[in-house]
């Protein structure tokens, strides 16, 4: 059974949907924001120029979804899975930003769940990467019962810590 990249995926806070084209305009307002990128090894994602080039990977990637906040109706940011390993079986989640108006927890923590439990349906682990430096993606990855596993070279030369997860290791699964 293959994995679906783009599920419409529903929780309480959060509708997470495929990335389409006309997301660009919402996305980017909230991208545009420094703060969001400041612990990030690609701290420059907030211009113009290169988000484009994230946007234009998401959309061409085929896993990349756009939380969606259910009170409001509109985009808060935007995730994807990435590096489907049918093999292995495993799956990344990754890409993750979220408007800073959404920090704190509960709405990160609605869309991993959401990603996670849809990924166990396929797969024995989720892996997840942050940089070295990016203590707040770090903290919230290890809250889940991420385990490190080691680092990796990004393609900006920089270093992130790569996590696994398992059905036995997170922390929600089965709740």
């Amino acid at each position: 059974m293959t994995i679906e990249l783009q599920p419409t995926l529903t929780g309480t806070l959060l509708e997470m949907r495929p990335l389409r084209a006309d997301d660009w305009e919402a996305l980017y307002a909230l991208a545009s924001d420094p703060l969001i990128w400041e612990q990030h090894p690609d701290r420059g994602r907030w211009r113009e120029t290169r988000f484009r080039e994230v946007f234009r990977e998401g959309m061409e990637s085929g896993g990349a979804l756009v939380a969606v906040d259910r009170q409001t109706g509109k985009p808060i940011g935007f995730t994807r899975y990435h590096d489907y390993n049918p093999e292995g079986p495993a799956i990344e989640i990754g890409w993750t930003f979220l408007a800073r108006s959404h920090w704190g927890g509960k709405y990160n923590s609605e869309m991993k769940d959401l990603m996670i439990r849809h990924a166990f349906k396929f797969v024995k682990t989720v892996a997840f990467s942050a940089g070295t430096d990016n203590m707040r993606s770090r903290k919230a990855i290890e809250k889940l019962g991420a385990v490190p596993v080691g680092t990796k070279t990004n393609t900006n030369g920089g270093e992130s810590v790569v996590y696994h997860l398992t059905p036995e290791t997170y922390k929600r699964y089965g709740a």
